[in-house]
């Protein structure tokens, strides 16, 4: 029986993307660009929470080194499914590695910084 050869690309991800991350995955993560992705139920205020939470731990702990995406899960069900998203809202970070996942309304800077790796620093 032949062993079939292993995908390279993750399932799901874009070549472009992955070009742009392996591009940066050399970088130390103190200086890598943070890919985030933050998925929300329409305009709830545990969302409105979320996002409000989320855009200031960013640009007080990682100014102008973060992309944040925020996904509606109303609005865009299809990249709901394709996350496995099943609770809201929730925080992936995809970039740099490893891939993690936040749910909540974020209010908790320490678990937030935790668990963006930005935890450990003083």
């Amino acid at each position: 029986m032949k062993n079939s050869p292993k995908k390279s690309v993750p399932a799901g991800k874009r070549k472009s993307e992955l070009a742009g991350e392996l591009e940066q995955s050399g970088s130390n993560s103190r200086q890598a660009k943070y890919v985030l992705r933050l998925y929300v139920s329409g305009s709830t205020s545990k969302s409105a929470l979320a996002i409000e939470n989320i855009k200031r731990i960013c640009e007080q702990h990682l100014k102008h080194r973060y992309d944040l995406e925020v996904i509606d899960i109303y609005q865009q069900p299809s990249l709901a499914r394709e996350e496995q998203i099943v609770a809201v809202p929730t925080l992936i970070k995809r970039f740099p590695p490893p891939l993690r996942r936040l749910i909540g309304d974020l209010s908790n800077v320490k678990k937030v910084l935790f668990g963006l790796d930005l935890g450990m620093r003083q």
